[in-house]
């Protein structure tokens, strides 16, 4: 039997769709009311990444553990929680690993992990965290988690880190990465000149598995299926839509004024700003994720073209929403 921890986001409901197909038996942590996928061989249990007691107790009889539960904000009000879930979380998932057994550990990081890097350099696996001003609060908790797996590591656990860009899926399109796909839906005219690397919900779920399975340990792989702006990848999915694509430039001066008036609105409101600093810097970027370490260590996966993770996103989303 396997673990997934934050079994009910993005990521690890996927995960645990794929792990059912494959015949796996699946124990999934929640904190809330479980959801409402049912199956012979998937088992909820509530319990909180937080609490080492609910941890060891859900740990008990498995042999592997995927470790996807996280905090993914970009406002600084939310920095307890931040350092709380992804930083104290993960120990705690470390620790419980070492204390009952399991036989490996594959933790979900994020390319923002991997620090600010300059635009003409092509990010891999080689890249290492250094303290800099434009590095993300986000990032650093996800470097932070990092290093309680390399020191789960360093201690004898079989583990393997993953640093996925930004996952493209049909999850809740109000909050996360799926909010790209509502965007483009309401025919947001706005985009900006930067671009990063995208991948598909269930090519990442694929390749979790599979290195899990493997004898591999002690790595860490970049998980991106491809290098895109940010105005295609918006004009695609108001195509797939059937709506009017972005058509306005978003200038640098222009953002750096939004994300102004929106922290000043946020002290006021204390609500989450929709534009910060960080993400303003982020939506700016040109950067370009490097893939082939993972083809490399597994040379029978291949990703999905985009075109058609896009495709079928638009279409999975215009059913869950009636649109």
């Amino acid at each position: 039997m396997v673990l997934v921890t934050g079994a009910s986001g993005l990521v690890g409901s996927h995960l645990i769709s794929y792990l059912l197909l494959q015949g796996k038996k699946v124990r999934a942590l929640h904190r809330g009311e479980p959801p409402v996928l049912a199956h012979p061989n998937l088992e909820w249990f509530r319990g909180d990444i937080l609490d080492v007691i609910d941890l060891e107790e859900a740990m008990q009889g498995i042999a592997q553990v995927y470790h996807c539960a996280a905090t993914v904000s970009f406002s600084p009000k939310e920095k307890k929680q931040l350092f709380q879930v992804n930083v104290d979380g993960t120990a705690n998932v470390v620790n419980a690993c070492l204390n009952t057994g399991i036989e490996k550990l594959l933790y979900i990081s994020s390319v923002a992990a991997l620090g600010r890097f300059g635009e003409k350099e092509l990010i891999n696996e080689t890249m290492s965290w250094t303290e800099a001003k434009g590095n993300s609060l986000y990032g650093k908790t996800k470097y932070l988690a990092e290093m309680e797996v390399w020191r789960g590591i360093g201690e004898g656990l079989d583990a393997v880190i993953i640093n996925p860009t930004i996952i493209l899926g049909a999850g809740d399109w109000d909050k996360g990465s799926s909010a790209i796909f509502k965007s483009a839906y309401n025919q947001f005219p706005w985009f900006t000149d930067g671009s990063t690397g995208f991948v598909d919900v269930q090519d990442l779920a694929k390749a979790m598995v599979l290195l899990m399975d493997s004898n591999i340990t002690a790595q860490r792989f970049i998980i991106n299926g491809a290098n895109m702006p940010y105005k295609d990848l918006f004009s695609s999915i108001a195509t797939f839509f059937g709506k009017k694509p972005p058509h306005k430039t978003v200038t640098k001066t222009m953002v750096a004024i939004v994300w102004r008036l929106e922290a000043v609105k946020a002290a006021f409101t204390g609500k989450k700003p929709l534009l910060t600093k960080e993400t303003a810097h982020t939506a700016q970027a040109k950067v370009k994720f490097d893939n082939s370490k993972l083809l490399a260590y597994l040379p029978g996966f291949a990703y999905t073209p985009i075109q058609a993770t896009l495709e079928r996103v638009c279409r999975e989303l215009k059913e869950k929403y009636n649109l």
